[in-house]
């Protein structure tokens, strides 16, 4: 890439939430991600990073993980170092994810979550998950490269009512 293209280069994605009160089950959320090749930008994911796992060149990964909210501060942080993806891949779509154990569980039983997607110190992105609440699972950040090579972020918290591993299969088709 151009060094004098503007665009987003590195992105962090972070949630927090409050642990769940005494007695009831923990509630677990993850950051996922997956990259979709420039040949098919809404089909199959080339590979979905979650928890315990990272991409293949490293250029995204989780930097911390919860599994019960009991963090100091964001919970879960996600980087997506955009300047150094292939470029065979054009998109990247991050999403979130609510385990569903011991039962169906929804961001309305979530209690005061937050997302944070930020490059640097400059926030592009805050939400509380106030419009899915019904919802199991919600995109959250979508980056399309451009022609000129530089990375475009696109915002918005769409809702999933999917178990997780469909999620991760739905995440990036194309919205009606």
């Amino acid at each position: 890439m151009n060094g004098l293209i503007k665009g987003i280069h590195k992105a962090e994605i972070a949630l927090k939430w409050d642990p769940s009160p005494a007695g009831q089950p923990p509630t677990d959320l993850d950051i996922i991600a997956a990259p979709y090749l420039a040949s098919d930008p809404y089909g199959d994911p080339v590979h979905v990073v979650h928890f315990d796992s990272r991409s293949p060149d490293g250029t995204i990964h989780l930097n911390r993980d919860s599994k019960d909210g009991k963090g100091f501060g964001w919970d879960e942080v996600m980087t997506v170092e955009l300047d150094r993806i292939d470029a065979r891949y054009t998109r990247v779509v991050v999403g979130v994810v609510i385990q569903q154990r011991p039962g169906t569980r929804t961001f309305v039983s979530v209690i005061n979550p937050a997302l944070r997607i930020r490059e640097g110190y400059t926030d592009l992105a805050t939400d509380d998950f106030g419009a899915v609440l019904g919802a199991t699972a919600a995109t959250v950040a979508e980056f399309i490269r451009e022609d000129t090579g530089a990375w475009d972020f696109h915002p918005g918290v769409h809702g999933f009512e999917d178990d997780p591993v469909s999620f991760a299969q739905l995440m990036g088709a194309r919205r009606a």
